[in-house]
């Protein structure tokens, strides 16, 4: 069995989305087939998309896997589906959105898979929270990370202290 690293994004921004976040990395910590499961902080993002939804809560955990790409994105989208997540709008509002940020060095650019995930070397949303965990890791293509995220400015990006207020 070949372990093999990978990055996941997480956000969510409806129905408590800081609970939304630790239940899908508990999840992930829960499975035989991801082990080493490193987490970055949370941060609070204004929404990519359209400006009349709630702001974002943005983690990205760093793992080995057994699975292949394809097959940990399935897993990914699985999770998304059981928090009821209905995709649609692009870049609308979600309960839960779990992105396949880096698999190794593979690179794909298939209907199913790309990777790296596109616009991953420009969203602080994503770098800031992965050079937490990974700043040396290198982007295939793109670039090392803590190199990326300087370049790529806060954007408005504030670190999120959670209180353990469920209502965020």
């Amino acid at each position: 069995m070949r372990w093999q690293p990978a990055y996941v994004g997480l956000g969510s921004n409806l129905e408590n989305p800081c609970g939304q976040l630790r239940w899908a990395i508990a999840r992930l910590k829960q499975r035989s087939d991801i082990r080493s499961l490193a987490c970055s902080g949370i941060y609070l993002s204004a929404p990519m998309g359209p400006p009349d939804q709630p702001d974002f809560l943005n983690a990205v955990c760093g793992l080995l896997t057994s699975l292949p790409a394809a097959d940990l994105l399935t897993v990914l989208h699985e999770l998304e589906a059981q928090r009821g997540r209905r995709r649609g709008e692009r870049w609308g509002p979600r309960t839960l959105d779990l992105d396949l940020l880096v698999y190794g060095r593979e690179l794909s650019d298939s209907a199913e898979l790309r990777l790296p995930h596109p616009g991953v070397h420009e969203r602080s949303f994503v770098l800031y929270p992965l050079a937490e965990i990974a700043p040396a890791l290198e982007i295939p293509g793109r670039g090392r990370v803590s190199q990326l995220a300087a370049a790529c400015g806060l954007q408005g990006l504030q670190r999120y202290a959670d209180t353990g207020d469920s209502d965020t």
